[in-house]
């Protein structure tokens, strides 16, 4: 019985599309097959902000398949790895794979792995919408008497990191936070600093007190502030 060696690819998170094209690169550059790849996330670092290390990873897709693989396969991952599918990386590295050894697959939008990483994409699409369009926020006054809008959410995918920067150049107030079951956020001074998510049970609601919304923002934040 013929037996398979397997390579690990370590990602941090659930979003790292950096560490994923890095990982790619090597994969590619070793000629590593996908059924012989086992992808593993680990948890982030409790709290990142854009200028970690994490955020500074390489972000170029193997450069043996740059002149194969179409900028429209690049942008695709970039709203696959938000979804929620654990299998995710395990379908990116397939197709891109197959761009590169299938040059002909880029004009097969009927290919089953193709379609579903178009369905994955327009999901997260429509997720990041719904956010946009239905979070509304909390205007608190913290102990110190200063104003901070808070609000929760439960998006269906991993949108609230990719959702943020847009929050951040639309809410009035300098001071904000967004919780989410995965990850939350605060800005600021328009400066976004990422922190652990708040399990759903916990999340505050619109019926919620100040005191419930400021304890939230404390049990996340405060450690950090």
């Amino acid at each position: 019985m013929e037996t398979h060696s397997c390579t690990e690819a370590t990602l941090v998170g659930q979003t790292d599309l950096a560490g994923f094209r890095s990982e790619a690169r090597q994969l590619l550059a070793h000629q590593v097959p996908p059924e012989e790849v086992q992808w593993q996330l680990q948890p982030p670092a409790e709290y990142t902000d854009p200028q970690s290390p994490l955020a500074s990873r390489p972000r170029n897709v193997a450069r043996a398949a740059t002149a194969i693989v179409p900028a429209s396969f690049t942008r695709l991952c970039e709203f696959v790895v938000l979804h929620r599918d654990p299998e995710r990386f395990a379908l990116l590295y397939r197709l891109l794979w197959r761009l590169v050894h299938e040059p002909g697959l880029r004009n097969a939008p009927l290919d089953a792995d193709m379609q579903q990483a178009q369905h994955m994409a327009h999901a997260v699409r429509r997720d990041v919408h719904k956010m946009k369009a239905n979070l509304r926020m909390r205007l608190v006054r913290d102990g110190a008497g200063n104003e901070v809008q808070l609000g929760s959410y439960e998006p269906a995918h991993h949108v609230m990191e990719a959702v943020a920067p847009w929050f951040s150049k639309r809410i009035p107030q300098a001071h904000w936070a967004i919780f989410t079951p995965d990850r939350s956020v605060r800005c600021e001074g328009g400066a976004l600093l990422y922190g652990p998510g708040v399990p759903r049970a916990q999340l505050p609601g619109h019926a919620a007190s100040d005191d419930a919304w400021l304890g939230c923002y404390e049990r996340v934040f405060a450690p950090h502030a």
